[in-house]
């Protein structure tokens, strides 16, 4: 189950920098996870100030 990103995020880029295969990138207002790149490793998710990456 890939990671998600919920509507709390601040847009900020902390996630992004931390992907390990560039699943994440800049969407409609917040950063969106690509599922067929994402990993499952869970380093956004460990980086994310607001907590608003979550498993889907």
């Amino acid at each position: 189950m890939a990671y998600v990103i919920s509507d709390a995020c601040v847009a900020c880029g902390a996630c992004e920098a931390q992907c390990p295969v560039g699943a994440i990138s800049m969407g409609d207002g917040k950063f969106e996870i690509d599922p067929e790149k994402c990993i499952e490793c869970g380093a956004c998710a460990g980086n994310c100030p607001v907590g608003a990456i979550s498993q889907e």
